[in-house]
């Protein structure tokens, strides 16, 4: 399923922030505080985020005082996944932390990693119409290339995607779609890739230039 035109604005939708990479190819730096068109890089994703959706929550390892500042609720992996640590564990709190505290009534979980600050700021209306239309999961993509950590989630999905982390062995996000109901919201990538990502030092001097 493929979702080209817009929608109603974003209702009654929780959001989720991944910052849980380690920043290897950084050198191994707390990324979401890497400084960015003179802030901290996830202070941009907040403020995108935050125009799209009700309540907000980081999904992060490590110590959760770091993000202190920002106001929001920090979600450790859920209990039996921590050793896990990878975005689907963090998808899966945030999807448990909306059903049983955020916003019981949510209809879906958006989410958006820390590392891709120029996402668009009509991401959650567009994919709220592809779940409108029957999807579960929408995933965005740009230039033909799927980012499934972009993605907005049907409330409620939570314990199946728990039973795939568990008994399934589930890890790869780009295999979402091979078990629920998926749509690609689909971006152009010029003038400038939306869901650029930020993964090198180089791509960090690439992110100030746009900014710039």
């Amino acid at each position: 399923m493929v979702v080209s035109g817009t929608s109603a604005p974003a209702g009654n939708v929780a959001g989720l922030i991944l910052a849980g990479g380690r920043g290897r190819r950084m050198g191994s730096i707390d990324k979401p505080f890497a400084p960015l068109g003179g802030r901290r890089m996830i202070e941009h994703v907040i403020g995108r985020a935050g125009r799209q959706v009700g309540p907000l929550a980081i999904s992060a390892a490590g110590d959760a005082a770091r993000f202190g500042v920002f106001g929001l609720p920090v979600l450790a992996d859920p209990v039996g996944l921590e050793a896990y640590s990878g975005p689907l564990a963090g998808i899966l709190a945030g999807l448990e932390w909306a059903a049983a505290r955020a916003a019981p009534g949510a209809e879906a979980l958006a989410v958006f990693p820390t590392d891709t600050p120029f996402f668009p700021e009509d991401f959650v209306e567009r994919a709220r119409a592809a779940l409108a239309d029957g999807a579960e999961v929408a995933m965005a993509a740009s230039g033909g290339r799927l980012h499934p950590t972009a993605a907005v989630w049907s409330a409620g999905l939570g314990d199946r995607l728990r039973r795939l982390l568990v008994e399934e062995g589930l890890r790869r996000a780009d295999r979402v779609a091979d078990h629920f109901r998926a749509a690609r919201v689909d971006y152009a990538a010029q003038p400038f890739d939306p869901f650029f990502n930020i993964n090198t030092p180089e791509d960090l001097a690439a992110a100030e230039r746009l900014f710039r």
